[in-house]
């Protein structure tokens, strides 16, 4: 095995303060916002008793984010990362403290949610920016892997720790905790993660491409219009939105087959464990060579099991598929390499908050496609339809990592 092909290190990946920084951040981030999320859904439904409403509240913060990626996605690269990112978890804790300190209507809550949402994939580019800028070949690679696994673990205990708060403490007391950790991880980011200039392109080009909005939507169309770029997009978002379709299911998959009270919640954890273990094993002990040829692989073993579940196996069966399942999310390990190559260096920053956003949005309408799927024949079906499309996916991994444009 060449040095170039040797997996990276977790010593090598935390060695780097900006990574540490950011890492401790986003994962208290992302619980809090959790945490948030469940939260104003329980204060929506106890306030107004709709569940239509209420599952607005859950989802309010994803589709709006098309908007911020779209026209305010060149900030990451024309701003300076750390004030921007400070910012982004400093508006995050004014919502949550604004949320749950004030007796607001619910069409202002979920308005300001959106508008919030808006800036989340800037912030979110501008730290992803910096990770791909401080770790070089498979150290930027695994810094993905454990991001993923930390940002799953944190989703988990965030859900988890919001059903005890809300429990103990009171909708709007667990909204102002989730305040606190938006705090912290903005005091983390600003006192861990060294100033820095806007990328040396970017910044410099900045004034000659105008103003921020048609810079960005400018920059947008340039970086969708690209073959290869438009191609690792579209492979990193769509299984993501199917995968989240599915998952959105399981809870009336495991009713319609009459499994226990409470199952519903095993069957959801399950991906969540298998992605923990899939990233491990494919970051940590596959070399980079072997796990980029891997991906469409991963990405068979991301649709098959949810296939299988048509077939009504037992409940302990299900169970197992779906762990399974969970670990062909490490595809996206093998795209990491020729997805950073790809980025034009002015615009890195950006790149990564369209892919931010794509995430969000598509994954914000795939349980709505595959719910609407459901209605019409049944949540077993609709999650094998995730499945196969998985699986049509999975040969587009095979292409030419340089096409031409």
């Amino acid at each position: 095995m060449t040095v170039v092909d040797r997996p990276a290190t977790y010593r090598e990946v935390f060695a780097e303060p900006s990574f540490r920084a950011l890492f401790t951040a986003r994962t208290l981030a992302i619980g809090a916002t959790s945490l948030q999320i469940f939260a104003l859904s329980v204060l929506v439904y106890a306030g107004t008793g709709s569940p239509l409403l209420s599952a607005l509240a859950f989802g309010a913060g994803f589709l709006p984010q098309v908007v911020g990626g779209m026209l305010l996605g060149s900030l990451t690269d024309r701003l300076s990362p750390r004030p921007l990112i400070v910012a982004g978890y400093t508006v995050e804790a004014g919502l949550a403290a604004a949320l749950g300190w004030l007796d607001l209507p619910v069409a202002a809550s979920l308005t300001l949610v959106a508008v919030v949402a808006c800036g989340t994939p800037v912030f979110a580019g501008a730290a992803a920016r910096v990770i791909a800028e401080r770790l070089t070949g498979d150290a930027y690679v695994l810094g993905r892997s454990v991001s993923n696994m930390s940002s799953s673990t944190a989703q988990l205990l965030g859900l988890a720790g919001g059903g005890v708060a809300v429990a103990t403490l009171g909708a709007r007391t667990a909204l102002l905790c989730a305040a606190g950790c938006h705090v912290a991880a903005a005091v983390i980011v600003r006192f861990g993660l060294p100033a820095a200039g806007a990328s040396g392109a970017g910044a410099k080009d900045g004034a000659g491409r105008g103003g921020a909005v048609r810079d960005s939507w400018t920059g947008a169309v340039a970086l969708l219009s690209d073959r290869t770029i438009r191609r690792l997009l579209l492979a990193q978002w769509l299984p993501s939105a199917l995968a989240a379709g599915a998952e959105a299911l399981l809870v009336a998959y495991g009713a319609g087959r009459g499994f226990a009270a409470g199952s519903g919640a095993l069957l959801m954890a399950a991906p969540a464990l298998g992605m923990l273990a899939g990233n491990f094993g494919a970051g940590r002990c596959m070399r980079p060579s072997l796990r980029e040829r891997s991906s469409p692989w991963f990405l068979l073993v991301l649709g098959t099991p949810l296939i299988a579940l048509l077939a009504g196996p037992p409940l302990p069966v299900a169970v197992g598929l779906l762990v399974v399942a969970g670990t062909g999310f490490a595809y996206g390990l093998g795209l990491q390499r020729a997805f950073l190559a790809a980025a034009p260096e002015d615009r890195r920053g950006q790149l990564f908050a369209l892919l931010s956003t794509g995430l969000m949005a598509l994954q914000g309408v795939g349980p709505l496609v595959l719910g609407a799927v459901a209605e019409v024949t049944s949540p077993a079906v609709a999650i094998a339809v995730a499945g196969a499309a998985t699986v049509l996916v999975a040969p587009s991994l095979r292409r030419p990592r340089h096409d031409s444009v």
